[in-house]
């Protein structure tokens, strides 16, 4: 698997079903999976990391609910189900190692919170280590 970078820390594995399209908006505009889970309130990379962890019959179930409240594309209306069912074959068949990991670290004082404080701390040492410099220096003049 390839690592995500920095500029697209979400797992490619999940592009393939996400930028799916699920038909046309009443403008004519084709409407992708991305679009209409964040249109529906939802962040589409968790809702599709959540789906994966389902399996494929019991995300295809779920995509159809969601398809259901989505009103943006007339043609859902009657064909949530299909549309669902051919969605769900594209997500990938296994999570994608790390993703959950990856996602919650910042968030829950994982690595990257703990260093974040440890830096914090530095810096404000460093400053200040430079007030007591600067202020030692000319307060006697």
């Amino acid at each position: 698997m390839t690592e995500p970078n920095v500029l697209n820390p979400h797992p490619p594995e999940f592009e393939r079903f996400l930028y799916a399209p699920v038909g046309e908006d009443r403008n004519g505009y084709v409407v992708t999976v991305l679009s209409t889970l964040a249109r529906l309130g939802l962040d589409p990379w968790t809702e599709t990391a959540e789906l994966v962890t389902l399996g494929r019959e019991a995300a295809g179930a779920k995509l159809g609910l969601l398809l259901s409240r989505f009103r943006d594309v007339p043609s859902l209306e009657s064909n949530h189900g299909r549309v669902a069912r051919g969605l769900s074959k594209l997500l990938p068949e296994d999570p994608p190692k790390g993703t959950l990991q990856r996602d919650a670290s910042p968030a829950s004082g994982g690595p990257l919170g703990a260093s974040g404080a440890l830096w914090t701390i530095l810096a404000i040492i460093f400053v200040l280590f430079q007030m007591l410099l600067v202020g030692g220096v000319g307060s006697g003049e």
